[in-house]
C-alpha cells in the first residue's frame, strides 16, 4: 500500500489525473483542429462523406506512437566504436520540443512530464487533419 493508503494499481490512475488536470488548464483554450480530445469520430461525425459506422470501424486499430527526442547521421565506423557509456550527439536542442510520431508521421510537439516516476508528453503544438494529409500527399 501506498504512503497515501492508495491501492497500488496499473498507473492509469495517476494518468487520468493527470489527463483531467491538463483538460481543466486548457478548457478556456480552444484545442487545435480537435484532434487528440474527446471522442475521435466526433470530429468526422459532421462529415458526410465518413458516416460514424465507417469510422467506427477503424477506432480500435492499433497505431505505433513515438517520440523522438532527435535524430543524427553517423558513418557505419562510429556505430561500431559505440559502448556503453558512449554519448551521442543529436541535432535537437536542449528544451527543444520533442516530435510525437503516429506511424511515422508527425502530428504533435510537445514537451516531457513525469507521472509517477514514468515518462509522458505533454502536446503543445497539434498538427492539423489538413496539413497532416497535404504531408501524406508528398510521400
Amino acid at each position: 500500500m501506498a504512503v497515501d493508503d492508495k491501492p497500488e494499481d496499473d498507473g492509469m490512475a495517476d494518468w487520468a489525473e493527470a489527463l483531467l488536470e491538463q483538460k481543466g488548464t486548457d478548457a478556456a483554450a480552444p484545442e487545435p483542429g480537435g484532434v487528440l480530445s474527446g471522442n475521435p469520430a466526433s470530429s468526422f461525425a459532421a462529415s458526410d462523406d465518413a458516416p460514424s459506422s465507417d469510422i467506427n470501424r477503424v477506432l480500435d486499430i492499433p497505431v505505433q506512437l513515438s517520440v523522438e527526442l532527435g535524430r543524427t547521421k553517423v558513418p557505419i565506423k562510429h556505430i561500431l566504436q559505440l559502448g556503453q557509456g558512449s554519448v551521442v550527439e543529436l541535432d535537437a536542442l536542449a528544451g527543444e520540443p520533442m516530435d510525437v510520431l503516429v506511424n511515422g508521421y508527425l502530428i504533435a510537439q510537445g514537451e516531457v512530464v513525469v507521472v509517477n516516476d514514468k515518462f509522458g508528453i505533454r502536446l503543445t503544438d497539434v498538427v492539423t487533419p489538413s496539413e497532416r494529409l497535404r504531408r501524406l500527399s508528398k510521400n
